[in-house]
């Protein structure tokens, strides 16, 4: 299992605001992400150490948006104001995933604005939807150049706020949480007050440490 990436809906502001005052906190630029022709929503992505990235996402009006289960998770999130809405852990392997949570995964694919084509497999976001401290699993199955780990950055994720109960996503991933196989942050758990999920990640940036 490794922390792939954190996901942060646009608030009214839009995509393009919303990224730059991301990247502003951090000192790290954004890039446009394409968009996700599955979901009907599109993405800007901001590099981060260690093989992870942020995600800042934004629903499309377009019909598909309405029927894919991370469409509306976005919409949702969005209309509320934005901030973060989710975490993903990539595995090798989401069998596991699948016969333990009685579902398949379906498939993800994103469209980079210079025509790549980007995709994999994910299991999850549904729970992700009904109780957001909970993080949803994806598989890689392109190549590793189009990878977004493939534009590494500098800015460390150090700590995680997630407002929920630890045995609560135990019992999601199916083992305890320092299992995870590259847990190098830490993730400091408060009783929640209204919805649960991340409540604010914690950064190691050039200009010193930013929470967000």
């Amino acid at each position: 299992m490794h922390v792939d990436h954190l996901v942060f809906a646009a608030g009214h502001e839009g995509l393009l605001a919303t990224a730059e005052r991301l990247s502003a906190a951090l000192g790290e630029p954004s890039r446009d992400g394409g968009f996700h022709p599955r979901f009907g929503t599109r993405n800007r992505l901001i590099p981060l150490a260690d093989d992870r990235y942020i995600e800042i996402v934004e629903v499309l009006e377009h019909p598909v948006a309405d029927k894919a289960a991370f469409g509306q998770v976005v919409r949702a999130r969005s209309e509320a104001g934005g901030g973060w809405l989710g975490w993903a852990i990539s595995v090798d392997d989401l069998s596991g995933f699948e016969r333990r949570l009685g579902r398949n995964s379906v498939d993800g694919s994103r469209h980079f604005p210079d025509g790549r084509l980007l995709e994999w497999k994910q299991i999850g976001v549904r729970g992700t939807q009904a109780d957001p401290q909970l993080p949803f699993f994806i598989k890689w199955t392109s190549e590793e150049s189009v990878l977004p780990k493939a534009l590494p950055g500098s800015v460390d994720l150090i700590r995680l706020e997630i407002a929920g109960d630890r045995k609560r996503l135990e019992d999601w991933l199916g083992c305890k949480s320092n299992m995870i196989g590259d847990l190098d942050f830490e993730i400091e758990w408060m009783a929640p007050h209204g919805t649960p999920g991340i409540v604010a990640a914690h950064f190691r940036t050039a200009a010193g440490e930013v929470r967000i």
